[in-house]
């Protein structure tokens, strides 16, 4: 299956962040712009993100589009409302399969690995899902190397479907699969589609060293991200994002399309996600789409950064989902 090499997610935007209004607007500029891997999950916005991309994407010929939804965060207040327990994967698919409006899922992913249910059960249900016509392909987000051999393991052995996808986090600053996951996955033909590639906006030079937050943005906002941004919004990071703004205009780029092709250099990354708030964003962001940085760019990167990006491969963990 082919992905475009810029997705759209709608992680804290659909729902959330933006107006139902606004979401379809962007969802239609990605479209335009050539746009066809939309990817969200059951949790984002708390279910309400995969409603909005559902009718945002009312009346699209369905061939004409790849989407992506996952599985494993709460969504609800009971014990069985979380996980990768056949009871919840399958009771999650067909909730997803409603508010997505669709009879179909692209690619299905274990959003994290479950330590509590066995991984053999996990699997059995998505292949059963794969065998019912609900699911096309299947992948999995956050998973460290053993973890995936594991799991590939037992796929190999019983003949079951195989992962097809990684959705780690992957930036810039964020290189933790470059060490384990990338070469495994080169080696068992698994493609990267990652999120987080302008690090929660901190690589579009928008926030500034020694200087507030800009009001509204995901920085400020404590129900969209802020937590999660905060490891970036220190001096020294934001003044070396600052020095790339050279390097990014010599090549007519800007910022956050400087971000998206870097991590696109990656061979092994099938496609990045962009999230977006307004459809000017999209358009923007879409133009990174092609690029290619020469090996003496990508270096003067690294050395603007320095000892800055995060590289250890134990910073992939995932939480309990039941604690």
């Amino acid at each position: 299956m082919y992905v475009s090499e810029i997705a759209y997610g709608n992680w804290i935007t659909h729902g959330s962040q933006v107006e139902e209004d606004a979401a379809i607007k962007c969802v239609k500029a990605a479209f335009e712009e050539g746009i066809t891997t939309f990817d969200t999950a059951d949790v984002y916005a708390g279910t309400r993100a995969e409603t909005v991309l559902g009718k945002a994407l009312k009346g699209v010929k369905r061939e004409s589009y790849e989407l992506f939804t996952k599985v494993y965060f709460p969504t609800g207040a009971g014990k069985n409302d979380r996980g990768l327990s056949r009871k919840h994967i399958l009771e999650s698919v067909h909730a997803s399969l409603k508010r997505l409006g669709t009879d179909h899922i692209d690619l299905y992913q274990m959003h994290r690995f479950d330590f509590q249910a066995p991984l053999d059960e996990s699997l059995q249900a998505f292949e059963d899902l794969v065998r019912q016509g609900k699911v096309n392909y299947i992948g999995f987000s956050e998973w460290d190397a053993e973890q995936i051999n594991s799991a590939l393991k037992i796929q190999k052995e019983r003949g079951w479907t195989r992962f097809v996808s990684s959705q780690p986090q992957y930036s810039m600053l964020w290189r933790v699969i470059e060490g384990e996951v990338v070469p495994l996955s080169e080696q068992e033909g698994i493609g990267q589609i990652v999120w987080s590639p302008i690090a929660q906006g901190v690589l579009t030079g928008k926030y500034l060293p020694g200087k507030k937050p800009p009001a509204g943005s995901r920085a400020t906002d404590k129900k969209s991200g802020a937590g999660f941004i905060s490891r970036w919004m220190t001096d020294e990071v934001l003044s070396a994002v600052q020095n790339l703004k050279p390097i990014a205009d010599e090549l007519g780029l800007s910022l956050s399309q400087l971000a998206l092709a870097w991590a696109l250099q990656n061979q092994n990354v099938s496609a990045v996600i962009m999230g977006a708030t307004k459809p000017t964003q999209v358009k923007e962001n879409a133009k990174a789409a092609g690029v290619k940085l020469e090996a003496s760019v990508m270096a003067a990167i690294d050395a603007v950064l320095g000892a800055l990006p995060e590289r250890d491969p134990n910073k992939t963990e995932s939480p309990n989902p039941r604690a």
